[in-house]
């Protein structure tokens, strides 16, 4: 019988982050903190929509493009937040989650061989949908010693010929780094000269703690060239509705819908109006997290420095990415020694790319108690470990 599995996917590595959760869900008395997911409930408000829209019957299709009244939210919010503008008719797309948008802003712009540049340390899809859409992936290479920020020079020695696209994370997972305006103004006359289509990931970009997140497309010459991802799994614990969405220029939304509705027809229409409440009446829950998170976020730089264990301060998103290269292990070896030993599951920094290994990437996305309790785990842990 002839091989009937396709030779581009058997080539793409499994998610790095996986192989040890399954491992640690066989464990008694094991605290997990590598999932990236809030652990707050929806709020009640969002929830009360999406049942409403039950009741009433709402449970046909919406457009391909989405609810007009969801993407009429969207542009509000992000004029609102972000100072840009999009025609909620030709300039929005709602995806199933942020992922999908990845995965279409790609399909929709590569021809086979374009290279696409992007950091690492990065989320672990970006590699396997760029090769999926037939590009070519060009990882750049960050540290701890930039604070994991990418710098136009590092951007320029990235590029080639084949470069169509910049594909970037801020605030990021897993490291928790950000972009500050100053940062991303140093890219532009980059992105500029080289003709680059830039798309920007920012489910986070409500989760920042130092200054309010900037966007890449709102700087001049930016917005025509620029993708920008967002969603609602991040900043109003809404994972399991499965939503996102994109904002881009129309001649680019108009191939991206495309690749959409054939793959997808249209996202959830429960999670849609849900979503529509989100928008309007979500800022105060967005508030109320981000607050928790950041003293969670402060409590394990504290720890960390009380273990001296180093680990650079992450001012988004709700990870951190403490350095464990002093033990000799690679993060895997340290990962599953951490989990046999006190029962604690953080993930491999090789997870998310080469340089990131000697890291493990840690979230902050549960309990005060959780944290506590495993901080004292990893504490014990290190000690022993130091002590051999």
């Amino acid at each position: 019988m002839r091989d009937f599995i396709c030779g581009k996917i058997k080539k793409i590595k499994p998610s790095g982050i996986r192989r040890l959760f399954d491992i640690a869900s066989e464990i008694p008395d094991v605290i997990s903190l590598g999932v990236g997911e809030p652990d707050f409930d929806t709020p009640w408000h969002i929830r009360e929509e999406g049942i409403y829209s039950l009741h009433k019957g709402r449970t046909f299709y919406t457009s391909n493009s989405g609810l007009i009244e969801l993407r009429a939210e969207i542009a509000a919010f992000m004029r609102r937040k972000y100072g840009l503008t999009y025609d909620p008719e030709k300039g929005i797309v709602v995806t199933v989650g942020g992922s999908e948008a990845i995965d279409i802003a790609l399909r929709a712009t590569l021809d086979p061989g374009d290279e696409v540049v992007y950091p690492e340390p990065c989320f672990v899809s970006y590699e396997p949908c760029i090769l999926l859409s037939d590009g070519a992936p060009v990882p750049i290479a960050l540290s701890s010693e930039t604070e994991f920020r990418l710098t136009p020079e590092l951007l320029e020695a990235a590029v080639t010929p084949k470069t169509k696209a910049l594909l970037i994370s801020y605030p990021n997972n897993p490291t928790g780094a950000i972009m500050e305006r100053e940062d991303l103004e140093k890219l532009v006359p980059v992105i500029l000269k080289h003709d680059l289509l830039v798309i920007s990931d920012e489910i986070y970009s409500e989760l920042s703690y130092k200054e309010r997140h900037v966007s890449i497309a709102s700087l001049p010459g930016m917005r025509e060239r620029t993708v920008v991802i967002n969603g609602f799994s991040k900043s109003y614990a809404m994972t399991g509705w499965r939503l996102g969405f994109a904002c881009a220029p129309a001649e680019i939304i108009k191939y991206m819908l495309k690749v959409h509705q054939f793959g997808i027809m249209s996202a959830p229409t429960m999670s849609q109006y849900a979503a529509v409440s989100a928008l309007k009446n979500g800022d105060k829950d967005i508030a109320v997290m981000a607050e928790s998170y950041n003293q969670r976020r402060r409590f394990l730089m504290e720890r960390f420095r009380e273990m001296k264990l180093p680990c650079f301060e992450p001012y988004g998103a709700f990870y951190a990415f403490p350095d464990i290269s002093e033990f000799g292990m690679s993060s895997e070896e340290f990962c599953e020694a951490l989990l046999k030993a006190e029962n604690v599951a953080v993930v491999p920094g090789s997870a998310f790319g080469a340089c990131g290994d000697g890291h493990v990437r840690i979230s902050y996305a549960y309990s005060i108690e959780a944290l506590k309790e495993a901080m004292s785990r990893l504490a014990r842990f290190v000690e022993k470990m130091r002590a051999k």
